[in-house]
C-alpha cells in the first residue's frame, strides 16, 4: 500500500468516519502496512507493477496476519513470493519470544492442553493460528541457533571460576508429565567477563548426568579452571571431584546457611543467620576461620547440630578465602546464577508443561543465549581486569591491589 495523495484522502476519509479509537487502530494498520510494502520493495528490488534490472523476485499474493497491539489488532497482508520467502523485520520477534511462541504453538499442535494453550496463543497475538510449517520453520532456525552457540568452543581462553547449578521444570516424557532438570555452567573468564559455558536438560541430577555434562565441557576446550562453584548436590560434587581435578570447590554459602536453618526452630532461625553471616564478614583468610571457631563454639551451646555442621563444612565453604579479598563478594555463592535460573522460570512458567525435552532446551538456551549476549556489551565487567590478575599475583600484590580497589569502589 504506497501513501500516494489518493491512498492518503481515503486513509483522512476512513478517519473521518470513525471513532477516536479506531482513528489510532486504522492509522497504526496503514502505517504498518506501508513500511512492510517499503521493506518487500527493497528486499526484491522493485515497486508493484514496476520493471527493473534490480528485481530479484515477483510478488504472489499475500496472507492475512493478525497482530495484536496497545492499539488494538492490526489486520495486515503479509506478501508472498513466488520463489523465496519474506517475513517483515518489523513483525520478527526476540529470540526469546520466539522461542516461546515457537513452543506453546508446538503444543497446541500436539494437542496438549487446549484451553491453557488457545489462551496463550492470544497472548501472544496469534489469534488467526499457525500452520505446521511455520512452527517447523521457527523450530528449526531456533534449534540451529541455539545448538550452535551451546556446542561452540571453549578454547583459547582460560575460565578461573566456574559456577553451575539446577532448575526444575515439567515436560511430556513417554505421554507422561516428569520433572526435567535444566542444568546450567556460567565462567568468569581471565579478563573478568562472565559467558554461559554450557546447559543441558536431562531426567535428573545425579552424577552421571553431571559427569557427562563436565566432560562435554572439557572436550570443548575449557580449561584453567581453579574454583568451582556449587550446592552440595551429592551427585555434582562427585562429579567435580571426577573431571575437573586441580580445582577446588566452593560449597554456596547461601545452599549451607539454608541447610543450617533447616535444623533450627525458626524462632532462632534470624539469630542463627546473622551469626553465621558475621564469619563471611572478616577482612583476612585467618580472620574468617577464626570467627567460624568462635560462631560455632557459641552456637552448639545450644544447638550441636549446627556446630557439627559448621565444622563439617568449613573447608567447602570458605575455599574462597584461598583467592583474592576483592573476589570473595562474588564467588561465595551461586547468587548469580540463581538469578539466571529465575529468568529461566520466569519463562518457562508461562508455558506450565513442555510438549517434550526439546522444547523446554530451545526455551531455555534461547533464554540463556540472551543474558550471554547482553553480558558481551555490558559497559561493567563482573570482575575487574586488574583484580583478575591477582589469581597469578603474589599474596603482598593481592593486598596491595584489594586495598586500591576498596578506596575506589
Amino acid at each position: 500500500m504506497a501513501l500516494d495523495q489518493s491512498a492518503l484522502l481515503e486513509v483522512l476519509s476512513v478517519l473521518k468516519n470513525s471513532e477516536a479509537s479506531e482513528r489510532i487502530r486504522h492509522a497504526a494498520e496503514t502505517i504498518y502496512q506501508a513500511l512492510i510494502e517499503a521493506e518487500l520493495t527493497a528486499v526484491i528490488g522493485a515497486a508493484p507493477n514496476e520493471r527493473t534490472p534490480e528485481r530479484t523476485a515477483q510478488r504472489n499474493g499475500d496472507r492475512l496476519r493478525t497482530l495484536t497491539t496497545t492499539a488494538g489488532d492490526l489486520e495486515l497482508q503479509i506478501p508472498k513470493l513466488r520463489t523465496g520467502s519474506f517475513f517483515p523485520s518489523l513483525l520478527e520477534r526476540r529470540r526469546v519470544d520466539q522461542a516461546l511462541f515457537a513452543v506453546v504453538m508446538e503444543a497446541y499442535l500436539h494437542g496438549v492442553s487446549p484451553r491453557k494453550v488457545d489462551d496463550l496463543v492470544k497472548a501472544l497475538g496469534a489469534d488467526s493460528g499457525i500452520s505446521k510449517s511455520e512452527v517447523s520453520r521457527i523450530c528449526a532456525d531456533l534449534d540451529e541457533e541455539v545448538s550452535a552457540f551451546r556446542d561452540r568452543s571453549l578454547a583459547g581462553q582460560s575460565f578461573p571460576y566456574l559456577f553451575l547449578d539446577a532448575t526444575y521444570c515439567k515436560a511430556r516424557v513417554n505421554r507422561r508429565v516428569v520433572s526435567q532438570a535444566v542444568i546450567v555452567a556460567t565462567g568468569v573468564t581471565a579478563d573478568g567477563r562472565r559467558e554461559v559455558l554450557g546447559f543441558s536438560v536431562g531426567d535428573s541430577e545425579d552424577g552421571a548426568f553431571w559427569t557427562a555434562f563436565l566432560r562435554s565441557l572439557k572436550a570443548r576446550g575449557l580449561a584453567g579452571v581453579q574454583l568451582v562453584i556449587s550446592d552440595a548436590h551429592a551427585g555434582l560434587v562427585t562429579s567435580i571431584g571426577a573431571v575437573l581435578l586441580g580445582a577446588a570447590w566452593q560449597r554456596c554459602r547461601v545452599h549451607f546457611l539454608r541447610n543450617v536453618l533447616a535444623a533450627v526452630p525458626k524462632g532462632s532461625a534470624e539469630m542463627v543467620a546473622a551469626a553465621i553471616r558475621t564469619i563471611f564478614a572478616q577482612p583476612t583468610p585467618d580472620m574468617v576461620r577464626d570467627q567460624l571457631a568462635v560462631i560455632a563454639s557459641m552456637l552448639g551451646r545450644q544447638f550441636p547440630k549446627v556446630e557439627a555442621m559448621l565444622h563439617e563444612a568449613a573447608d567447602d565453604i570458605l575455599a574462597f578465602t584461598a583467592f583474592p579479598p576483592a573476589h570473595w563478594k562474588k564467588i561465595w555463592s551461586t547468587n548469580p546464577l540463581e538469578r539466571l535460573n529465575k529468568e529461566i522460570k520466569r519463562r518457562t512458567d508461562v508455558v506450565g508443561v513442555f510438549p517434550n525435552p526439546e522444547a523446554l532446551l530451545r526455551l531455555a538456551g534461547a533464554v540463556l543465549v540472551e543474558a550471554h549476549d547482553e553480558w558481551q556489551v555490558a559497559d561493567r565487567r563482573y570482575l575487574s581486569e586488574s583484580s583478575m590478575a591477582l589469581l597469578t599475583s603474589s599474596g603482598t600484590d593481592q593486598q596491595e591491589v584489594a586495598h586500591t580497589e576498596l578506596m575506589t569502589a
